[in-house]
């Protein structure tokens, strides 16, 4: 928080992405979720033997100043992560203008979530195959605009590219393993990550 008063950050247009640290050697996060896909972001924890094998993570970053402003851990997916993160961001009472996420969240529960929690949110997604136009007007507005503006929307949509190489940037510095195995520590683990993270690009 201290951080981002410093920074000026008080309102926000973000892009927002989640990851999975590993909790094991035998098991890579990166080389896992490209083998199974998306099938890896699925609602139950990711077991190895009686361990879970990976922790999720979601960060919500400011893509001006590429400081992250929230983020969470999930435990059994990375739906629960993204949840934990948007409680954070509405404790510091930042202002979310815009904000950007990948096809694993292009649904209506996401945007419906997000439309009660800030007001005036402009939301960029990539409609999967099987979208519609049925639902609630965000939803639908989201969907007018892909179609009538694809150029001008995409290019938009692709500043969340910031949060990908954001994660990618944080795993050369730390690793892409946590050591720790309790719920608590794994948590603190996460938010010593993030925060390496601010403290390099708050000087930047």
């Amino acid at each position: 928080m201290l951080l981002l008063k410093k920074k000026g950050v008080n309102k926000a247009n973000c892009g927002g992405d989640g990851t999975g640290h590993s909790l094991t050697i035998r098991k890579h996060y990166s080389s896992y979720a490209q083998k199974l896909k998306e099938k890896v972001k699925i609602a139950k924890t990711v077991s190895d033997g009686k361990k879970k094998a990976f922790v999720y993570c979601f960060a919500l970053m400011d893509i001006e100043t590429r400081m992250y402003i929230a983020y969470g851990t999930g435990f059994k997916s990375e739906q629960e992560a993204f949840f934990e993160a948007m409680k954070m961001v509405k404790m510091f009472g930042i202002e979310i203008e815009s904000i950007r996420l990948d096809r694993y969240y292009s649904c209506q529960e996401y945007v419906s979530h997000l439309n009660k929690k800030f007001s005036h949110i402009k939301i960029w997604l990539i409609p999967k195959s099987n979208a519609t136009m049925e639902g609630c007007w965000e939803w639908k507005k989201i969907m007018r605009d892909f179609v009538i503006d694809p150029i001008s929307y995409l290019e938009d949509y692709f500043q969340r590219n910031q949060s990908e190489s954001g994660f990618n940037e944080d795993k050369k510095r730390t690793g892409w393993r946590i050591m720790q195995q309790r719920e608590d520590r794994i948590d603190t683990a996460q938010f010593c990550n993030i925060l390496w993270h601010n403290l390099y690009w708050f000087e930047n």
